[in-house]
């Protein structure tokens, strides 16, 4: 599910884009924005895919060692604890599942297989699916509570997970976190074995889309206005010395403080600063942190913005 976090990131990307590219298109900056966030959001599925592939890939496992020529007793009969778990039975029926998959399918054996046999060796050879294996059944609340250790503890701080994913995907990589900790929310919503489980959404209601596209436009289209507030508060600044993103950054601040009259105005200040730690220099943060404040105060005093 894309939060304002993702949406704001995701901005800032396009429009930077958009402003160092010529024949600019307002529209085309909306598609990509559009695109980059449903790209983003497939990464949550992907993440739930990764599960099941991993879940089969042990089972081919098992069944290559079963017809080997002289299989052991316990290639024979295997454990099949693992594979058998109930709570990957429950995603892979899902509905919501099962009509996303159908509709943009995506397997880690075909997109990254080494990753994939690693991050199953590493799994069999955790304790925590070693005491599931071996240890007593306890009920089914077991398959789901190994899954949600497995992915918080295994899967999702692993560097081998990060690489594959920058590899797959540009628009994943920042994603990541989020959608991991979106995966996990998602685990607990199994916990009964319940395949009517909904998967969560790309917005969390209209209004984030339509945020999105709101910000992101009004930003293009006042380009010249927001230049205006900012160069008036950097004026003693050599520009070549102003870094493009800051100003980017600004003045998408800038559409958010005076276009989105429900947000605080401390809200749009705090997360447009550590959008500028994140994306341009290590004193952008505290450059933009001036300037906006300056901007703030100002438009504030000509009744611009009347927020808190």
């Amino acid at each position: 599910m894309i939060n304002r976090v993702i949406i704001r990131s995701k901005v800032v990307q396009v429009a930077y884009s958009y402003f160092i590219t010529e024949n600019k298109s307002i529209a085309d900056a909306e598609n990509e924005l559009l695109h980059s966030l449903e790209k983003g959001h497939e990464l949550y599925y992907a993440l739930l895919q990764l599960m099941i592939d991993l879940t089969d890939l042990q089972a081919q496992r098992l069944e290559t060692a079963r017809n080997k020529y002289l299989p052991t007793e316990e290639e024979r009969n295997p454990n099949m604890r693992f594979v058998n778990n109930r709570f990957i039975e429950a995603l892979r029926n899902n509905e919501d599942y099962v009509n996303h998959h159908d509709d943009k399918p995506f397997s880690w054996s075909v997109a990254d297989e080494n990753f994939l046999n690693y991050m199953l060796d590493t799994i069999i050879a955790t304790n925590e699916y070693q005491a599931y294996m071996n240890g007593p059944f306890d009920g089914e609340e077991q398959d789901w509570e190994l899954w949600r250790d497995l992915f918080k503890n295994v899967i999702a701080p692993s560097d081998e997970l990060t690489e594959a994913v920058e590899n797959l995907s540009l628009y994943w990589n920042e994603e990541l976190n989020v959608e991991a900790t979106f995966v996990l929310k998602t685990i607990k919503h199994f916990r009964d074995g319940n395949t009517d489980v909904k998967m969560l959404p790309m917005y969390k209601d209209d209004d984030d889309r339509k945020y999105a596209l709101e910000l992101l436009h009004n930003t293009l289209a006042n380009e010249k206005l927001y230049r205006s507030y900012i160069d008036r508060f950097t004026k003693n600044w050599e520009i070549e010395r102003i870094a493009f993103m800051d100003v980017v950054i600004m003045m998408i601040a800038i559409s958010e403080l005076i276009r989105m009259p429900s947000i605080p105005t401390i809200v749009t200040l705090n997360e447009y600063i550590e959008l500028a730690k994140t994306y341009s220099t290590e004193q952008s943060g505290t450059f933009v942190n001036g300037v906006l404040d300056a901007i703030v105060k100002e438009l504030k005093k000509e009744g611009i913005i009347t927020k808190d």
